[in-house]
C-alpha cells in the first residue's frame, strides 16, 4: 500500500489522540495505531451499517491485522483514518486503513484488518447482514494483491 493518499480512502474519520497513548520516546505507542484501526472500523460498521454489536445476531471478530509505520504521531494532533473494503466475501471482509497527520497528504501509517462475520452464540461463520454489507460496498475499491 505505498504511495497512497487521503484520496484512496472512500471513508475518513478524525479521532483524538490522548495523553496515555504517548510512550516514553514522545510518540504515540505502536499498540495505539490497532485501537485507531477498530475505532475507525467499529464506527463506520455501527453508524453506516446499523451493527448492533450489544444484542446483534451477528457479530465481526478480528480474524488479522497488520500495520506498516511510516512516520510518527504525537499527542495532542488529531489524526484521520482513512478506511476502504480491499475484499467483500460472504462471510469476511478485508478492511485496508491508513492514519494521517493532520495536514498530511501521505499516511503515517497503513495497515490492513480482516473480520470474519459469526453467529454470536455458536462462533460459527454467518453471512454478513445485509445492511452491513450495503454499507461496505461503497468502500470497495479494486487493489493490487
Amino acid at each position: 500500500m505505498s504511495g497512497l493518499t487521503r484520496s484512496d480512502f472512500p471513508h475518513r474519520l478524525e479521532m483524538p489522540t490522548r495523553w496515555a497513548d504517548n510512550d516514553v520516546y514522545g510518540h504515540v505507542n505502536n499498540v495505539e495505531y490497532y485501537a485507531f484501526f477498530d475505532t475507525i472500523i467499529n464506527t463506520y460498521l455501527i453508524r453506516s451499517g446499523g451493527l448492533d454489536i450489544l444484542t446483534g445476531p451477528v457479530i465481526g471478530v478480528c480474524a488479522e491485522s497488520s500495520c506498516r509505520y511510516h512516520s510518527s504521531l504525537t499527542f495532542p494532533e488529531p489524526v484521520e483514518g482513512g478506511l476502504r473494503v480491499a475484499h467483500l466475501g460472504r462471510s469476511s471482509v478485508r478492511y485496508e486503513i491508513a492514519l494521517f497527520k493532520q495536514g498530511m497528504e501521505h499516511p503515517a501509517a497503513t495497515g490492513s484488518f480482516v473480520h470474519v462475520f459469526v453467529d454470536r452464540a455458536q462462533r460459527r461463520p454467518a453471512d454478513i447482514p445485509a445492511q452491513v454489507r450495503t454499507a461496505l460496498r461503497p468502500l470497495l475499491v479494486l487493489t493490487e494483491e
